[in-house]
């Protein structure tokens, strides 16, 4: 009986430490307006692609939504492009199932990713888990796409509500994060895109939502993705 007892209660402490949190993850970030900003998340493939075309992938959430199609029409004569665009986290329930599937759809030159706005909510990633799961999901690309050189695109700055400044309580913790993320990246040879440091003077570009930018920050984020891929290719 108490070696049952016990089991319980190992099965509870794991839950709690781990992806219980996935099913209310969405309605929890809708809440503060981490939405899918006016698109849908979700898998979306170049809509026609030559035999000539280099294969890129875009990943990340829905800051993606607003540079995505300047990235796509700044290398429409280089390369094709896919995208995800998704709201999980580093913790998310079947994020590696998923992540496996979709770097291999295609034989990827380039995968330019992002992952970090939707995973600094109390909770989703526990204490300590951050670089290791880090590192799960980048050897689980190296492994499913071989060939394809990586780029990391740090998090972008989070505002305060309607004022152009840094959000006191959100942004240090995306600001640790991404100085981890730069260190996990230099070890394991993934480019880095540092679009945290292009706009943490430019707040005046942010829509002030705390998450989102108007039309200019993501043109200015773009122009560096753009440059970022085409280093890549080139090499």
């Amino acid at each position: 009986m108490r070696r049952h007892y016990y089991l319980i209660i190992s099965l509870f402490l794991f839950l709690l430490s781990g992806n219980v949190f996935s099913q209310s993850d969405e309605k929890a970030d809708n809440k503060i307006g981490l939405t899918a900003d006016g698109g849908t998340w979700g898998f979306f493939q170049a809509k026609e692609t030559k035999d000539s075309c280099k294969h890129v992938l875009l990943i990340g959430d829905s800051v993606m939504h607003g540079y995505h199609q300047f990235v796509i029409n700044g290398l429409n004569d280089v390369a094709c492009v896919d995208r995800w665009t998704t709201g999980m986290h580093l913790n998310s329930k079947s994020l590696i199932e998923k992540l496996a599937e979709l770097v291999s759809v295609r034989n990827y030159d380039v995968i330019h990713f992002n992952i970090g706005l939707h995973g600094w909510q109390k909770g989703r990633i526990p204490k300590g888990q951050y670089v290791p799961l880090l590192e799960k999901y980048i050897l689980t690309i190296q492994q499913y796409a071989p060939k394809a050189k990586l780029i990391w695109a740090s998090t972008t700055p989070v505002t305060e509500q309607d004022k152009p400044v840094l959000n006191k309580d959100i942004n240090p913790i995306i600001f640790e994060r991404n100085a981890l993320a730069a260190s996990v990246m230099k070890e394991h040879g993934v480019a880095i895109n540092d679009l945290y440091g292009l706009l943490v003077e430019k707040l005046d570009l942010a829509r002030l939502d705390r998450f989102h930018w108007f039309s200019d920050g993501y043109r200015l984020m773009s122009d560096q993705i753009i440059s970022s891929i085409l280093s890549e290719l080139s090499k």
